[in-house]
């Protein structure tokens, strides 16, 4: 996290500092400034195992028309910044920001000063996506043959999607010696994204024999931790998407199947429960206990507490009486959504819906924020839809414009749930939210609703839209 970019960066940084601190060394951002860094450290204060990522851009295109600073000025200010993170933990890691864009001889005094001053992992950003695996190939090379301290740091690849080769990219910079790829789940990341975390950690596994490298992460995780990140930002996992996909294991050539039936390895290169994929498992009926659901729902990844699980289960009843039959996809989604709804400040209680041939289509609906007492109100729309995503914005005082609707089922016959995803916009902004359900006008509602709590959240300040786009791109 960001912790100067907004009260929301520095509130996450310093709760997740608080309860997992002494497990995993979390890591703080901060540019070359001391008040990023002062608040980077303010952020960290509860954790045992902490670190402070501090960056400085250092090619000649941003020394020039951003920095307005001149090599020894930059020298000068990386060294002081690690000085200074440095006096607060021993954990710093650097970052040349545009590192591959930089000229390399300036490249490696940079980094041998950082390390010098006291940096224990120095970063190797791709800033704009700007490398090919070779190009970054040669960078990481070049740094490990000339820069006379660098066995006394880690070295880290952090690359951008923009030209589709950040993954590539940073198998690339493993080969040449870089032991820390920076990545997310499902690629996300500013503009194009950033390497994707579960295609990194499957390349690192399925092809140990070339690479001879291992990480501890429990690829079992990876397919339902991927489904969750979507849940909670709204950002839908493409169908072929490698490795977590909904295509990822599927095989629809005749001959493919053929060969999978005989022996699986024909095609298959990682089984599927290798990711934690789950297909469309029949395992639930309506007459299932607790004690059934509870364990589905622990063997498919999930870990909630007692309560979320409660309501978890309470939905999953309501559902097997709309649904007679119940699978793993109608589990995740029931889990994932109660577990994106416990940050949402405002709640659907209930909703009605008039439409038809020759009716004004209008919706009744009644939301509560918090505690506060329940608001009803009511609107007139162009459907029941769009009337009930109205008397949402005049209950939630939020004007908003839709720019996405997309409906899909996540199962099979006529009473499977419908998955609804839209994204809106907000004084410029952009929200998305997505909702589950067998009423697809339900369905709809939920997710219009989670979609106004993100604009709801920026308005409120707890995430200052305007100075979170200081998060750097980096």
């Amino acid at each position: 996290g960001f912790p100067i970019a907004s009260p929301g960066d520095f509130e996450a940084v310093s709760q997740i500092a608080a309860r997992f601190g002494d497990r995993t060394t979390i890591c703080a951002l901060a540019r070359s400034r001391e008040d990023d860094i002062a608040r980077a450290k303010a952020a960290l204060v509860s954790a045992e195992k902490r670190r402070i990522h501090v960056f400085l851009a250092t090619s000649a295109i941003h020394r020039e028309f951003k920095l307005k600073m001149d090599k020894q000025q930059i020298i000068e200010r990386a060294v002081s910044s690690v000085k200074l993170a440095k006096e607060f933990c021993d954990d710093i890691e650097f970052s040349p920001e545009d590192a591959v864009r930089t000229e390399l001889d300036f490249l490696c005094e940079v980094v041998e000063k950082a390390i010098d001053a006291g940096a224990t992992t120095v970063n190797i950003p791709d800033t704009v996506g700007y490398a090919t695996p070779s190009h970054y190939y040669k960078v990481i090379s070049h740094l490990k043959q000339n820069v006379p301290n660098i066995s006394k740091a880690i070295i880290s690849a952090h690359c951008h999607d923009d030209l589709g080769m950040a993954v590539a990219n940073s198998l690339s910079a493993m080969e040449a010696g870089a032991r820390q790829i920076e990545c997310t789940i499902n690629g996300l990341g500013e503009r194009a994204g950033n390497a994707a975390l579960e295609e990194i950690v499957m390349a690192i596994r399925t092809r140990s024999d070339y690479y001879g490298v291992h990480t501890k992460i429990n690829t079992q995780r990876l397919y339902p931790t991927s489904h969750l990140v979507s849940t909670i930002t709204g950002m839908k996992v493409q169908r072929n998407k490698a490795i977590v996909g909904q295509n990822a294991f599927s095989h629809e050539a005749g001959i493919h199947q053929h060969g999978i039936l005989q022996e699986r390895s024909t095609y298959e290169i990682m089984r599927p429960e290798d990711v934690g994929y789950i297909g469309q498992n029949l395992v639930l009926g309506k007459h299932s206990g607790r004690h059934a659901f509870r364990d589905r729902v622990l063997a498919l990844g999930f870990s909630p507490d007692e309560q979320a699980l409660q309501k978890a289960f309470d939905d999953f009843i309501a559902l097997a009486d709309k649904k007679k039959e119940i699978y793993d996809s109608d589990i995740i989604a029931l889990v994932e959504n109660r577990l994106a709804d416990a940050v949402d400040r405002w709640k659907l209680i209930s909703f009605h819906t008039s439409a038809g041939s020759s009716a004004i289509p209008t919706a009744t609906l009644e939301l509560q924020c918090e505690d506060q007492p329940v608001l009803c109100d009511a609107a007139i729309g162009d459907g029941p839809i769009d009337a009930v995503f109205k008397a949402m914005e005049r209950i939630v005082e939020l004007s908003a414009r839709l720019e996405e609707f997309e409906v899909r089922s996540l199962s099979e016959g006529k009473d499977a749930q419908g998955e609804v995803r839209v994204m809106i916009n907000v004084n410029g902004l952009q929200y998305q939210g997505k909702g589950v359900s067998t009423d697809i006008i339900a369905a709809a509602a939920h997710a219009y609703l989670k979609a106004l709590n993100k604009a709801d959240l920026d308005r409120r300040g707890a995430t200052d839209a305007s100075t979170a786009r200081l998060t750097p791109k980096v």
